[in-house]
C-alpha cells in the first residue's frame, strides 16, 4: 500500500507546472514586475482580463464543477452505453469518494480529464500573485489612473484573490496565506478559518469602492461588482460557520446582514424562468459573477470542462449515432426527491420530460440554451461558467436567517425564488424542517453550478444518509476526507509546507 501511494503522489505531482519549482510560483511574469508594464490604466485593466483568465483556466483544464462541487456525494451514475461509457465512469468513483482510485493512473479517464490538475494549486497562486502585485503598483501610482479609479481596481483585485482562497480552502482545506506583492519567504499551511476570516477582512475593506452594477451591459457579471464581493463575503462567512461552530452566530449575523443589503440595493433580479436562456447566456441582471463564455468571442472551452456535456443527447449534441442516451444521470430517486411533482417549472424547462429516468435517456436542458458552432458539433461552445448568482445569495441569505431563528423572514426569501419557479410557496413551520427545505431548494435551483458538495460539507449533511448516497464518518471528516490531495510539488522549496494526511495515508 505504502508503494502505491507513493506511486501515486509521484503521479499526482508530475501534472505540475514547470514554473511551480519556486516556493507557491512567487517569481513573477515578465509583465508583472511592474515597472516596466504599469504604465497606464490601459495596463492595469489588461491585468484585470488576465487575472480572471487565468482563474477561468483552473476550471477549463478538466471537468472541475462536476468533479469538485457535484458529483462527490454519489447522487450521478454513468451510462454505461454510452459512447465511451468506460471514461464516464469516474463519476461513480467520484461519488464513492475514492480520489486515489480517480487519480492512479491507468483509467479510462485518464485521456480526457486529467483530474490530476485540481491537486496542483500553482494556478491559483499566480492570480493570487498577480492581485498583490497590481495592488502595490496602483498604490504607488499609476500615469493616467485617478485615486477613485485606483480604489476601484485595487477592489477588483482582493476580489480575485479572495476568490483564489475561496476555492483553495473548499478544495484542501488549511492553505498558505500571504497578500505580500513578492512574496519570497516560504510559509506553512494556515488553518483556512483563519484564511478566510483574514480574506473576509480584506474585502471589507474594498466593498464599497464598486459598483453595484455597469451601465455597459457587456460587463454586467463579467467584472466584479459590489454585488460580487458581497456574494463572496456571504460564502466565506457559510463556510466558516461550519467549521467555526463556537462562532457561527458571528457569521450567520454578517451572512443575513450582507444578503439584506444586497437585497435592498434593486441592483439585480430575479428575471422570469421562461427568461432562463437570457440568465445561462450570461450578463444578465441576475448574474452577480460569471466567466463569461461565447462563440461570437471565439472562445474555447475545453471540450470537457461544461457540466451539461454529461448530460445532454441527441438532438442537442450530434451526431446521433454517438449520442443517444446521455453520459450520466441523476438517480431517478434523488431526483423524486427534489421534483415530487411537476408543478415546479424548473422540472419541464431544465430537464426532459422523463426527469425520472434513471437511466441515459435521462437529459438536463439547464446549460443547453446555448447554440452550437457547426450542424455536427459534439459540444457546447456557448456556455457560461456561473460562480454567483442573485437566486444562489437570496436563498444563502434564508439559510442565516433560519440559522438565527428569524424564521418568518427566511420563508420570505425562500418564496422569492421558489415564486420565480412557479413552484408552491412553503408553507411549513420553522426551525429544523425549515432549514432542511432551504437546502433542497439550493440544491434544486443551483444544480450543476458547483455548490451542492460544498452545501453537504459545511453543513455537515455529508455526515448523514439522509442527504448523502457517501456518507462520511465524524472521523474521516475531522480527518479531512472531504478535501483532495495536493500535489507533492507543493513541498518544492518548502521545508514549512504538508500534504493532506487522510489521502497521504491512503484515503481511509
Amino acid at each position: 500500500m505504502k508503494k502505491i501511494i507513493i506511486v501515486i503522489l509521484i503521479i499526482t505531482g508530475s501534472f505540475c507546472l514547470p514554473s511551480c519549482k519556486k516556493f507557491l510560483n512567487i517569481q513573477p511574469i515578465d509583465k508583472l514586475t511592474g515597472n516596466n508594464f504599469y504604465q497606464s490604466k490601459e495596463d492595469v485593466v489588461a491585468n484585470i482580463y488576465d487575472m480572471s483568465r487565468r482563474f477561468f483556466g483552473k476550471i477549463n483544464e478538466t471537468h472541475f464543477i462536476g468533479a469538485t462541487g457535484e458529483y462527490r456525494a454519489g447522487e450521478v451514475m454513468h451510462e454505461a452505453q454510452a459512447d465511451n461509457g468506460p471514461a464516464r465512469e469516474y463519476v461513480e468513483v467520484l461519488g464513492r469518494n475514492d480520489l486515489i482510485f480517480l487519480l492512479s493512473g491507468g483509467r479510462p479517464w485518464d485521456g480526457f480529464y486529467n483530474f490530476a490538475r485540481i491537486t496542483d494549486w500553482t494556478g491559483y497562486y499566480q492570480v493570487i500573485q498577480s492581485a498583490n502585485i497590481l495592488i502595490e503598483k496602483l498604490n504607488e501610482g499609476v500615469p493616467g489612473v485617478s485615486a477613485t479609479e485606483a480604489n476601484q481596481f485595487k477592489a477588483e483585485a482582493a476580489f480575485i484573490r479572495s476568490l483564489s482562497y475561496f476555492f483553495m480552502v473548499r478544495l484542501y482545506g488549511d492553505v498558505a496565506y500571504y497578500t505580500d506583492a513578492f512574496q519570497s519567504e516560504p510559509l506553512p499551511r494556515e488553518n483556512m478559518v483563519s484564511v478566510l476570516n483574514k480574506s473576509i477582512a480584506d474585502l471589507k475593506t474594498y466593498k464599497d469602492f464598486l459598483p453595484w452594477t455597469y451601465s455597459d451591459p457587456a460587463l454586467k457579471g463579467v467584472r466584479a461588482s459590489k454585488g460580487s464581493i458581497i456574494a463572496l463575503l456571504m460564502n466565506m462567512n457559510m463556510w466558516n460557520a461550519g467549521f467555526d461552530r463556537a462562532n457561527a452566530n458571528k457569521y450567520w449575523q454578517e451572512t443575513a446582514d450582507l444578503g439584506r443589503e444586497l437585497i435592498r440595493s434593486n441592483a439585480y433580479k430575479l428575471l422570469p424562468i421562461e427568461q432562463w436562456s437570457t440568465v445561462i447566456k450570461g450578463r444578465s441582471d441576475e448574474s452577480l459573477f460569471e466567466f463569461y463564455r461565447s462563440i461570437n468571442y471565439g472562445d474555447q472551452n475545453s471540450a470537457v470542462a461544461p457540466f451539461g456535456d454529461m448530460f445532454l443527447h441527441y438532438p442537442y449534441k450530434r451526431p446521433e449515432y454517438t449520442h443517444r442516451v446521455s453520459f450520466a444521470y441523476y438517480r431517478g430517486e434523488y431526483m423524486q426527491k427534489l421534483y415530487p411533482d411537476a408543478s415546479d417549472a424548473r422540472s419541464r424547462i431544465w430537464f426532459d420530460e422523463d426527469i425520472y429516468a434513471d437511466n441515459g435517456r435521462f437529459m438536463m436542458l439547464k446549460f443547453a440554451a446555448n447554440s452550437f458552432a457547426s450542424g455536427e458539433e459534439d459540444a457546447n461552445p456557448d456556455n457560461t461558467f456561473m460562480i454567483f448568482r442573485y437566486a444562489g445569495e437570496i436563498l444563502l441569505c434564508a439559510e442565516a436567517l433560519a440559522d438565527l431563528n428569524e424564521d418568518n423572514e427566511a420563508i420570505e426569501l425562500l418564496n422569492l425564488v421558489r415564486g420565480r419557479a412557479e413552484a408552491g410557496s412553503y408553507d411549513g413551520g420553522g426551525g429544523q424542517d425549515l432549514k432542511d427545505f432551504i437546502f433542497l431548494e439550493r440544491s434544486r435551483e443551483l444544480m450543476g453550478e458547483g455548490h451542492h458538495y460544498f452545501d453537504l460539507v459545511r453543513t455537515r449533511r455529508i455526515l448523514s444518509s439522509q442527504w448523502s448516497y457517501n456518507v462520511l464518518t465524524l472521523d474521516k471528516f475531522n480527518r479531512g476526507a472531504w478535501t483532495w490531495p495536493i500535489s507533492t510539488s507543493a513541498m518544492i522549496n518548502n521545508p514549512f509546507m504538508t500534504l493532506n494526511a487522510y489521502w497521504v495515508n491512503g484515503g481511509n
